[in-house]
């Protein structure tokens, strides 16, 4: 089956898991922070690849719950401000709060971090959002790769 390209005809983009990467880029792009690695997201305990998110942009924070098992992971740096966090559990405009989740990493030329991005895809109806976004201001900062 030949893939389609993202739906951006209607109010919200729509597509496939394999659509965050051009989304997350596009999306960075547009703030002047090119995204140059996007990590799809795969449970470490079961490989499930659907999850629950809680996010606080305010603080820098992105946590997401496998809907299979229930493992909880932080994504990027989220466990150093966990404290300071209050989270919100992300949802698409269809109430739906499963989702594929991507993390977007633009670099700098070092290739240590610049930026991370949370990248969601509906689990039920495909639409394609960023739903929290922050510098990283810190060395070494790679490790970020394993996060997300």
């Amino acid at each position: 089956m030949r893939h389609m390209a993202i739906d951006k005809s209607g109010q919200w983009c729509i597509g496939e898991a394999v659509d965050l990467d051009e989304y997350v880029t596009g999306f960075a792009e547009t703030y002047g922070t090119p995204v140059q690695r996007v990590v799809h997201a795969s449970c470490a305990t079961c490989s499930s690849n659907t999850f629950r998110v809680r996010v606080d942009d305010e603080q820098g924070f992105a946590e997401r719950t496998c809907v299979n098992c229930s493992a909880v992971s932080a994504m990027f740096d989220s466990a150093d401000v966990a404290d300071d966090a209050n989270p919100e559990g992300a949802a698409c405009p269809c109430g739906n709060e499963t989702f594929q989740v991507s993390g977007g990493f633009s670099l700098w030329e070092s290739g240590e971090v610049r930026w991370v991005f949370a990248a969601l895809r509906c689990a039920k109806d495909g639409v394609l959002g960023v739903y929290a976004d922050w510098k990283i201001d810190y060395e070494p900062s790679t490790q970020l790769f394993g996060h997300v």
